[in-house]
């Protein structure tokens, strides 16, 4: 009985699809198309409405007189050019000086709270990756501030912080000893001190909470090899830790650097509408200057500087600080 091989060259082709399934399969993808523009509309129009509209307006105000006097009308307001701006700039106008005098005071209350912050931060979440007794409870402890919401928490900041007899000045004078003076903690010199400690004591459990979630990605067996080679922990904390986590301190930085410099909540819940002269950042100003002294063009002006100036530093901490793509994995 003989059998007969075939070649594979030779084989009969598999057969084509049919052309019936050719335009099926294009109407669902057309109709898988149409659902994900219905599914991603909800949230271009809320960006739209919430953010893109009102900042291209914002833009707009910068540009024109703006006032009490032309609010009725604000579409017929006159345009103005750039003169809300050289106001804003010119160090020798009343505006001019304390818009630039409130960016310095700014840069130095970003720098000093993340500062503190991030060193408060690094410190409990190095002290609390090791395994010890109590350790979820000071875990939770750290996070209350963070789970608090800012405006309960600075009110009662601003109710202990008011008062002669309050307890700040309780625990600094009765119970220290520090001074024998009653500080008012809220007017004068004091105000930016009130304001840098109530920042820290709300943003440090985020750096902490962050800060903690990248250690936790740190192998122990790193740690292990470094102690094996007589490496003490100052030399794995410079060496190991910081190096393996420099992506997440990165973010973090820049995270809790565009916060602090848009800050506006804190200040206005601790001193009210109108901040001290002491403590005045640039939010505070850009809404007295709008709201209170309804001059809102130069409100716009303030907010479009500030725009400009953190977009211009974010790009250039991305290029230079944040991990390329393929920086990801190293």
């Amino acid at each position: 009985m003989t059998t007969t091989a075939t070649r594979p060259d030779t084989a009969a082709p598999s057969p084509a699809p049919a052309k019936s399934q050719l335009p099926r399969r294009g109407t669902q993808q057309r109709k898988d198309r149409r659902l994900a523009y219905l599914l991603i509309l909800p949230a271009v129009l809320l960006e739209l409405l919430i953010h893109i509209i009102p900042m291209v307006l914002g833009v707009w105000i910068a540009f024109i007189e703006l006032d009490q006097r032309s609010l009725r009308n604000w579409l017929q307001a006159p345009f103005i050019g750039l003169d809300n701006f050289i106001r804003g700039l010119d160090p020798t106008s009343a505006i001019g000086s304390e818009f630039l005098g409130s960016v310095g005071r700014t840069a130095f209350y970003v720098v000093l709270t993340l500062g503190v912050s991030w060193v408060l931060a690094m410190a409990a979440a190095v002290f609390l990756t090791s395994s010890f007794k109590g350790r979820g409870l000071l875990r939770t402890l750290f996070l209350v501030p963070y789970a608090i919401p800012t405006y309960v928490g600075t009110l009662a900041w601003g109710f202990m912080l008011n008062q002669q007899d309050g307890v700040v000045n309780q625990v600094i004078v009765d119970v220290l000893g520090l001074t024998n003076d009653r500080p008012y903690w809220l007017i004068g010199d004091n105000s930016f001190i009130s304001l840098v400690v109530v920042s820290i004591w709300s943003m440090w459990p985020f750096a902490f909470l962050m800060l903690l979630a990248a250690l936790q990605n740190v192998p122990t067996e790193v740690y292990e090899a470094a102690s094996l080679d007589g490496a003490s922990n100052w030399k794995q904390f410079w060496t190991i830790t910081l190096p393996m986590i420099r992506h997440a301190n990165a973010a973090l930085v820049l995270i809790l650097g565009l916060w602090l410099f848009n800050q506006f909540n804190i200040p206005y819940v601790l001193f009210g509408p109108q901040s001290p002269g002491q403590a005045l950042l640039i939010s505070p100003l850009i809404y007295q200057n709008s709201f209170l002294l309804w001059d809102f063009g130069a409100g716009g002006a303030m907010s479009f500087l500030l725009l400009l100036a953190l977009l211009v530093v974010s790009v250039f901490y991305i290029r230079l600080v944040l991990p390329k793509g393929g920086e990801l994995d190293d």
